[in-house]
């Protein structure tokens, strides 16, 4: 009677077991995207979704952020701990905010602009095409960055807040992500090469399902500065440099690790603090800069100002410069859109091969004879 019983039990648990649906398995079969420059981030696929793994949001950061991405096709299939993630990602993304001017380029340049539905402080942006879609009301106006109004962010309700930190400690994108909405952290500003940076358009590739567009689209940004690196290496001389200017009797200008230096160096020009090492800019006082760049052949970005009247008027010191008086300084922020933002600041990062052809076409203007440079022009 026993065995009839066990008979019947174990017949029975297996006809369960097998009209049981079975539960999608979460294939975890690694495909790691291909990243040449970038440092900041990683993207890996599996076969049921991806995960995007912010390694450097922040400059010294111990905080690493993953993000969980599935298709919209599979998000009613595939169950996630979300313990495991910090944010997990249905894409195609179809709404997007931005927080920074430097992310417009990569929407654009992928041709997802009208994703854009939000962003803190549109007049600093100059594209523009975007320009266009403010002025039409397709982009809301979400205040500051350091206090988004969250009241029309969740007005708008993005898929998505693509925003950038400097220590983590922002108390806005905090109430977002309870609001529901993830924040990815963007850590472009991080990296350490002009193409790394460039290189982040993978980035916003992944979340719009455009990883063979964004990959195409850097291929070509690359080519073109490799190019320009490899023309600028024929030039007879190198002329000397200056750059930046003083604000409260401090002078501050890129060190020679920054990426604005490796543009110098790559543009085969004589840059008179190539030597220098560190994170941030150099901190130094009039005497110093002075005594070293008195006679400089060329003088780059004098802070804002875009004039000879105004930079004499700021400092009587400055007409002391060989460069002042031999009207030989160059400013990228003289080119702005219609409400005044500064398109160096916006499209500089996402095309460093333009703002390496401005340089080769500043300091050695006959190896660039039709080029027009994109951003800097010299002071009126």
């Amino acid at each position: 009677m026993i065995s009839r019983y066990l008979l019947i039990s174990l017949c029975f648990l297996l006809f369960n077991c097998k009209n049981k649906a079975p539960k999608p398995a979460i294939k975890l079969d690694v495909a790691k995207v291909s990243l040449n420059y970038a440092k900041g981030f990683e993207i890996i696929h599996h076969e049921n979704f991806s995960t995007l793994t912010i390694k450097s949001p922040w400059p010294k950061s111990d905080k690493t952020y993953r993000y969980a991405l599935i298709q919209k096709n599979m998000a009613p299939k595939i169950t996630l701990n979300k313990d495991d993630f910090d944010g997990i990602i249905t894409i195609p993304i179809e709404k997007m905010v931005v927080t920074s001017t430097t992310h417009i380029p990569a929407l654009e340049l992928l041709e997802v602009e009208e994703t854009l539905v939000g962003f803190p402080g549109t007049d600093y942006i100059s594209s523009e095409k975007t320009r266009t879609r403010i002025d039409n009301g397709y982009i809301r106006e979400l205040g500051k960055n350091e206090g988004i109004n969250t009241e029309v962010l969740l007005e708008i309700q993005p898929d998505v807040v693509v925003g950038f930190g400097i220590d983590g400690n922002n108390k806005t994108f905090e109430t977002i992500k309870k609001s529901g909405i993830p924040v990815i952290y963007n850590g472009d500003w991080v990296e350490h090469s002009p193409l790394a940076k460039a290189e982040w358009i993978k980035f916003f590739g992944v979340l719009y399902n455009k990883r063979q567009e964004a990959d195409s689209v850097f291929k070509s940004i690359e080519r073109s500065y490799i190019d320009a690196k490899s023309l600028a290496s024929n030039a007879q001389n190198k002329p000397t440099i200056l750059s930046g200017a003083m604000h409260k009797d401090i002078w501050y200008l890129p060190n020679g690790t920054s990426t604005e230096a490796q543009i110098l160096k790559d543009a085969n020009v004589d840059y008179l603090w190539s030597e220098t090492i560190g994170s941030g800019s150099l901190s130094l006082n009039f005497e110093v800069v002075f005594d070293k760049a008195k006679h400089a052949d060329i003088w780059l970005n004098p802070s804002y100002y875009t004039s000879f009247e105004v930079l004499e008027k700021a400092n009587a010191h400055y007409t002391k410069f060989d460069a002042f008086k031999n009207k030989t300084i160059y400013n990228s922020a003289n080119t702005t859109g219609t409400t005044g933002g500064v398109l160096y600041y916006e499209l500089g990062i996402a095309r460093p091969d333009l703002v390496l052809k401005d340089i080769i076409k500043i300091c050695h203007p006959e190896l660039l004879v039709d080029y027009k440079p994109f951003f800097y022009k010299p002071l009126d």
